[in-house]
C-alpha cells in the first residue's frame, strides 16, 4: 500500500525536472553576471540599432561646434570638425559590432567545418587538417592581420564594399582554429556513443550521423566559443581601426574613432572615453555572457 501510495507522488517530480535544453537555460539564469551581460549587451545592440534617430548625421562637420563638452543638445560632446560624438559611436558601433557578428559567424562555421571532418573521420584525415590548424595557430596574428589588411584592404573588392567586408573575411580565416580544436574533441568522444553506432547499425550515412546525431550534441562548446569569438573579433577589428590599417575614414568605427581621438587626448579627452567605454563594455558583456555559457552547458554543475 505504501509503495502504491507514493507511486503518483514521485511521478510529477520526476515530470517536472528539467532536462536537456530547459536545464541548461535555467543554469544560465542562475549565473547573475551573465544575465548584467545579456542586458548591457542587448541595450548596446538596441542603441547602435536606433543610431538611424538621432538628429545629427555622423560625417557632417560643423567648424563652429568644435570640441563642445557634453551638454543636453551634445551628450558626449563633439569631435574637432564639430560632429556629434554620441552619433558617431553609435554608427561606428554598427560596423564594429557588424564585423564582430559575422567575422564570428564565419569562423565558427569554418572551425566547425575543419574540426567536425578531423574528429568524424580521424586517422589521415585528422592528421592533415590538424596540421593545417597548427601552421594557422602559429602565424602571429596581429602580423598578418596587418599584412593581410594592407595588401588587401586597397583591391576593387574591398572599395566596393568599404572594406568592411574584407576585414570580416581576414578576421575570420585567422580565428577559426580554436573552435576547430574544440569541435574536433566533441566530434572524437560523440561518434563513438550508443545513438551513433545504432543510427549507423540503421544505415544512416556519413553526412546525416554528422549532421543529424553528432553535431546538435556538440552545439553547447560551439556556442560558448562563438560568444566569446564577437568580443576577440570585435577588438581585432578596433585594433586596426586604431593602427589605420581597418577600415578607413569617413566611415566610423570605435576603433577608428579612437584614433582620431589621441591628438586630442589631453584638451578633450571625452573623446576617447567613450568610443573606449563602448569597446569595454561590449566586450566585457559579451565575455561575461560566454562564461555563464559555459557553466550552464558543464553536465558537473548542480542546478
Amino acid at each position: 500500500m505504501t509503495s502504491a501510495a507514493s507511486a503518483p507522488d514521485a511521478a510529477p517530480s520526476a515530470r517536472a525536472a528539467p532536462t536537456g535544453w530547459r536545464l541548461t537555460l535555467r543554469r544560465f539564469a542562475k549565473n547573475r553576471l551573465a544575465i548584467v551581460g545579456v542586458v548591457v549587451f542587448a541595450t548596446i545592440v538596441v542603441a547602435v540599432a536606433l543610431a538611424g534617430l538621432s538628429p545629427y548625421d555622423p560625417d557632417r562637420t560643423n567648424l563652429r561646434a568644435r570640441f563642445e563638452g557634453p551638454s543636453l543638445s551634445h551628450p558626449f560632446g563633439t569631435d574637432d570638425l564639430g560632429r556629434d560624438t554620441l552619433t558617431r559611436v553609435l554608427h561606428g558601433g554598427r560596423i564594429s559590432l557588424l564585423v564582430g557578428l559575422l567575422s564570428m559567424t564565419f569562423s565558427v562555421t569554418l572551425g566547425t567545418i575543419v574540426g567536425g571532418l578531423a574528429g568524424y573521420f580521424r586517422g589521415w584525415v585528422d592528421s592533415a587538417l590538424m596540421r593545417v590548424t597548427d601552421l594557422f595557430l602559429s602565424m602571429p596574428s596581429l602580423f598578418v592581420l596587418i599584412v593581410l589588411s594592407t595588401l588587401l584592404m586597397g583591391t576593387p573588392f574591398a572599395r566596393a564594399y568599404g572594406g568592411t567586408l574584407m576585414i570580416v573575411l581576414i578576421i575570420g580565416v585567422l580565428s577559426w582554429m580554436v573552435v576547430a580544436r574544440i569541435v574536433r574533441s566533441s566530434f572524437l568522444t560523440i561518434r563513438e556513443r550508443d545513438f551513433v553506432e545504432a543510427a549507423r547499425a540503421n544505415g544512416a550515412g556519413h553526412l546525416r550521423l554528422m549532421v543529424r546525431h553528432v553535431l546538435p550534441n556538440a552545439l553547447g562548446p560551439i556556442f560558448v566559443q562563438a560568444t566569446l569569438q564577437v568580443a576577440v573579433a570585435i577588438i581585432a577589428e578596433s585594433g586596426l581601426s586604431y593602427l589605420g590599417f581597418g577600415i578607413q575614414p569617413p566611415t566610423a568605427t570605435w576603433g577608428n574613432i579612437l584614433k582620431d581621438a589621441q591628438t586630442y587626448m589631453t584638451r578633450v579627452p571625452s573623446l576617447a572615453i567613450f568610443p573606449g567605454l563602448m569597446i569595454f563594455l561590449t566586450v566585457m558583456s559579451v565575455n561575461a555572457i560566454g562564461d555563464g555559457l559555459r557553466d550552464a552547458f558543464d553536465p558537473r554543475r548542480a542546478l
